[in-house]
């Protein structure tokens, strides 16, 4: 299985992207990984907050092909513990799934049509976070979740 995490906007926090780096290439340990990065729509001083997220979901559904699984992190997506999150992804590589995609949308979330697409959602916290940092988060909740599966002792219970 491959995993990608496609992300609208560049992180642009040098602390971000130290972080981010630091879980990717751990990563590279357990999984084929890659990030994403599908710039920012221009002129949005100009978009109302529907057209900026139809424009997005453009840019998003020409990265995913049929194929793919589709899981958008939204706020309001299933939760999971690390545990159980890292069970889906062990479910997800025993049931043969090719690619696996997480998606982080922009600012005001996500255009219905990618809805329609997405085969899931998931929330990693009942607060809101900015969409650069959930990046951060949700690298190393995947790490996480592949340590546990291969029973090393970064994740503590």
């Amino acid at each position: 299985m491959k995993i990608t995490l496609l992300v609208v906007g560049k992180t642009e926090d040098k602390y971000l992207i130290e972080g981010i780096d630091k879980y990717l290439k751990r990563l590279k340990h357990y999984i084929g990984f890659n990030l994403v990065v599908i710039p920012d729509v221009k002129n949005t001083k100009n978009l109302t907050e529907a057209q900026q997220k139809t424009k997005e979901a453009e840019l998003i559904l020409k990265q995913v092909s049929n194929l793919d699984t589709v899981i958008l992190l939204d706020e309001k997506g299933k939760k999971y513990t690390s545990i159980l999150f890292s069970n889906y992804l062990n479910k997800q590589m025993i049931g043969s799934v090719q690619h696996l995609i997480f998606i982080i949308g922009g600012p005001y979330g996500f255009d219905e049509s990618v809805y329609q697409r997405a085969n899931g959602s998931m929330s990693l916290s009942d607060m809101t976070f900015s969409h650069q940092m959930v990046r951060l988060f949700f690298v190393e909740q995947l790490y996480r979740a592949f340590s546990i599966l291969k029973g090393e002792p970064y994740h503590h219970e």
